[in-house]
């Protein structure tokens, strides 16, 4: 079947697969300073579930809030983040977001309006349906988005937060990244229904089941669900279906999950997706392939340069700014 038509231009493509193939380089250089001992704390990979956290984000406009999750790093990256400032977050270094407080992907950028995940997952949709229910109140026209697992979309908060959002018609959009596992567990030990956007004619809104390895088919999903909301329409769920191709975790080595089902995903990897639909689209070429990675080496080099010449924190300066 012939693609549909979307509203990319070919700049708004290539910069998409220049983003699922930045977050892919920054995750694995994340893995190979966590091997060598520099990373301290979890590392929680995005392998097969880029292009869901990218496209995401990417619909999203400066002033719109976004709630990432542990496994978002495209979404940081789509909203303007830079990889420096993710590897200095990793290394916990002074200037890193978090000023070396908090390891790992836990953190917020006001000046990107992004707020970090709470390490209780579903516990951020009620905080994120606040946030979008203040802009509201506000007069504002922006919307707030909320990434979560197919996993922690089963607990009362879930309920609760899209609920309210019902109620309210609060701008908020709530993203399901459906990786198959919630840490070991399979989806038809999580829930009972064929797919989790079955619920959302329960609460009277609107939902959508995606492709959530392909990146130009979550974007206009979102983008869509986004104008619902301005135009004071309501919340969205949107349901990403893909497979995390990495284990939940850096030292997890997923051997519950069966050979055939990950090899059946591999073939669907969300960057030779987005590879086939430029290519198909005459828009890729080796010259092309070729510039945008090397691109990506000098940012990553760079940015590790950097982030490993950086300062430490200072202990006496522990407590500061985390203590009102």
């Amino acid at each position: 079947m012939p693609k549909k038509k979307t509203s990319l231009t070919k700049e708004q493509k290539l910069e998409l697969y220049y983003l699922l193939k930045l977050t892919r380089a920054v995750e694995e250089t994340v893995v190979r300073l966590y091997k060598q001992g520099r990373v301290v704390g979890g590392v929680y990979l995005s392998r097969g579930m880029e292009a869901a956290s990218v496209g995401a984000a990417y619909a999203l406009e400066r002033d719109d809030i976004l709630f990432p999750i542990h496994r978002d790093t495209g979404a940081h990256l789509a909203k303007g983040q830079s990889p420096k400032a993710i590897f200095l977050q990793y290394l916990g270094r002074a200037d890193s977001p978090s000023r070396g407080r908090d390891p790992g992907i836990h953190f917020s950028d006001r000046s990107l309006n992004v707020v970090g995940n709470i390490s209780h997952l579903g516990s951020m949709i009620p905080v994120a349906v606040g946030a979008a229910m203040a802009m509201k109140l506000a007069g504002k026209k922006n919307v707030s988005l909320n990434f979560i697992g197919e996993g922690g979309s089963n607990i009362g908060d879930f309920h609760e937060g899209l609920n309210l959002a019902a109620v309210q018609k609060a701008p908020f959009i709530l993203v399901v990244e459906n990786n198959q596992f919630a840490y070991s567990t399979p989806t038809h030990l999580e829930y009972a229904c064929e797919n989790i956007v079955d619920r959302a004619v329960g609460y009277g809104i609107p939902g959508e089941l995606v492709d959530g390895t392909d990146v130009v088919v979550v974007y206009e999903a979102v983008k869509k669900a986004v104008e619902r909301a301005r135009r004071g329409e309501g919340p969205t769920l949107i349901e990403a279906k893909m497979m995390r191709l990495t284990g939940h975790s850096a030292h997890d080595d997923a051997k519950y999950v069966p050979e055939e089902l990950k090899k059946q995903w591999e073939q669907k990897d969300p960057i030779l997706v987005m590879r086939r639909r430029l290519e198909a689209e005459g828009l890729l070429d080796e010259k092309v392939e070729k510039e945008i990675d090397q691109r990506i080496e000098r940012e990553i080099e760079e940015a590790v340069e950097q982030a490993l010449a950086s300062p430490l924190p200072k202990p006496e300066e522990a407590a500061e700014g985390v203590y009102a």
